[in-house]
């Protein structure tokens, strides 16, 4: 079925694209992805029910007041918000959806997902050839969660960001194709040159501090953060710098225009401006959820999130202008 237009009080409108088929594979995906998001609801409505499941004794999770709570339901409703995704793309209803409604939860999922995607395969990879935390290292690390609840909750993550490349991409093609169809074209206005620029300083800026970090550097890191390093941490820190430097680069790439595939340039900058932005959010709420001295959040930390935020925000900035230059090509 091919796209024809209609008139209406006297304008002339695109009709929206038809819905997609469904195919054999796209089922699989959905079933499969929805199948990915039951441990993480399970878990987190056992928490907010009052349960300890997977949770040690002394566990800071375990503290009176209202911060956990309210971030387990927060974070039980974003996951929640994944099912909602799936069937928006795999619906016949789900491309007659506002192009503004899936746009921001695309991209929190996007900038959520990708990192753990490239960081907790790395981290068991690590574990694998002998570069985890020692045994006396284990014995002496504060409380948190039981081991198999990251094993469970991020192995659901990591299919659940495959499912969701599986079943977005298409729907894409078919709704916002011709945004990326063809090459970049011509360099975006001056003021947009700015603005990829200081998302690059700010992101070298950071990276630099995070891939510091990563190599076992101490500078502006909490007496706790220090006391816990490893290589398995420092694949966490690396993955973020590295993430804040695609941001970067994505952006100046989509500013400066040329003869390059327009679905490549976009291909780095989403994700990398989305992950940038999305975890440098983050982790600027989860640190002032913090109480324990011992635990101090330091400043030049809270610098480091806020910086892979504005990273993050200032790429997507560019990548929103980029994709309205192409709307009128």
């Amino acid at each position: 079925m091919t796209e024809r237009a209609v008139h209406t009080s006297g304008s002339l409108y695109a009709a929206r694209p038809p819905a997609p088929g469904l195919g054999t594979g796209r089922r699989i995906l959905r079933a499969a992805g929805l199948a990915a998001t039951l441990p993480y609801l399970c878990l987190k409505g056992a928490w907010l029910a009052g349960s300890h499941l997977g949770i040690p004794d002394g566990s800071v999770l375990l503290e009176p007041g209202p911060f956990f709570k309210v971030a387990n339901a927060v974070t039980l409703v974003m996951d929640a918000a994944v099912i909602v995704l799936l069937l928006v793309f795999t619906r016949p209803w789900g491309i007659r959806v506002r192009s503004w409604l899936l746009t921001v939860p695309v991209f929190i999922a996007t900038g959520l997902l990708v990192p753990i995607v490239v960081a907790f395969p790395g981290q068991l990879l690590l574990g694998v050839v002998g570069l985890g935390p020692d045994a006396a290292a284990e014995a002496a690390k504060e409380p948190f969660l039981d081991p198999w609840v990251f094993n469970v909750v991020y192995t659901g993550f990591i299919v659940q960001a495959v499912v969701l490349a599986g079943v977005f991409v298409p729907y894409a093609r078919q709704r916002w194709g011709s945004l990326w169809q063809g090459v970049q074209g011509e360099r975006l206005p001056s003021p947009t040159g700015v603005v990829a620029g200081a998302a690059m300083v700010v992101a070298v800026a950071v990276a630099a501090v995070q891939l510091t970090w990563a190599f076992g550097g101490t500078a502006g890191l909490s007496a706790s953060q220090i006391a816990q390093f490893n290589p398995q941490t420092g694949m966490v820190s690396a993955t973020h710098g590295i993430c804040a430097l695609v941001a970067g680069a994505g952006a100046v790439n989509l500013a400066r225009g040329g003869g390059r595939p327009a679905r490549w340039a976009l291909a780095v900058a989403w994700p990398g401006a989305a992950a940038a932005a999305s975890w440098g959010l983050w982790l600027l709420i989860s640190s002032a959820g913090v109480r324990d001295s011992t635990k101090e959040v330091t400043t030049a930390m809270t610098l480091t999130y806020a910086g892979q935020m504005i990273t993050g925000l200032l790429a997507a900035a560019v990548l929103l202008r980029f994709l309205a230059s192409r709307r009128t090509v």
